[in-house]
């Protein structure tokens, strides 16, 4: 494994809660991309959570032929519904994701 996938590993391994925070958010109900950029695009690089969720494979567009880009839907990778579910340790298994999340920040 080289070091760009090691280090993709490790920050997938450990997400940081901002990144649980959007993966959440986009297992909550349908959400487009035009939804994600106005909620969460951000021009300070510390907050990219856009760029970490699709560069690290967790999050995905899903568009009609010929629909706009801002209509396509976010939805999570099967990859990214792991990582969410992961982070929440000991949740039930009939939860969602998004359920769990939740119910771990209260």
């Amino acid at each position: 494994m080289g070091p760009a996938r090691e280090f993709e590993a490790a920050e997938i391994a450990r997400p940081s809660h901002i990144l649980l925070q959007f993966l959440a958010w986009v297992a909550a109900r349908p959400r487009t991309y035009a939804d994600a950029m106005d909620a969460w695009r951000t021009s300070c690089p510390r907050l990219a959570v856009w760029e970490d969720a699709t560069g690290g494979g967790l999050v995905r567009l899903a568009a009609s032929p010929g629909a706009r880009r801002g209509d396509a839907a976010v939805l999570l990778t099967p990859r990214g519904a792991a990582v969410l579910a992961a982070a929440q340790p000991g949740a039930g298994a009939a939860a969602s994701p998004a359920d769990r999340f939740a119910a771990a920040a209260q």
